[in-house]
């Protein structure tokens, strides 16, 4: 949860500078000297075509919050026993690695690993479906 918090202002920057380079293009202009309303404009101009990138950018940031946290529990300092996090099973695994018991490692570890392929899988197929210049 903090780190939601904490993680806003890279996406609030994509957002802002998409809306930026949008807003410059000659589409927006071009509804602008038409007379549409900026509302119009917003909604049917500038956010279909921005919505593609702050959707991996907070997949992204997702995926990564996911690798932050399984770090610092692994680290000791995030979510304590007797709840359970991916960082603190690879953390209790550890002991078992020195005696040839790999699986108590790999299979966490792997999980981590597959979870945020799929985030990031997951975005790119979002940005895809909302992007408004590909064609099917």
């Amino acid at each position: 949860m903090i780190f939601g918090f904490l993680s806003w202002q890279s996406i609030a920057r994509i957002v802002r500078s998409q809306f930026l380079s949008l807003r410059e293009m000659q589409f927006t202009e071009s509804a602008r000297a038409l007379g549409v309303p900026p509302a119009r404009i917003i909604l049917r101009h500038l956010l279909p075509n921005a919505v593609g990138p702050i959707v991996v950018a907070f997949t992204l940031g997702i995926a990564g919050n996911i690798v932050l946290e399984a770090f610092i529990s692994f680290l000791g300092f995030g979510i304590q026993p007797p709840s359970v996090s991916w960082g603190s099973i690879l953390a209790g695994a550890e002991e078992y690695l020195i005696d040839g018991n790999w699986w108590w490692i790999t299979f966490p570890g792997l999980m981590v690993t597959v979870t945020v392929l799929c985030v990031n899988f997951i975005g790119d197929g979002l940005r895809d479906a909302f992007d408004p210049k590909i064609v099917n």
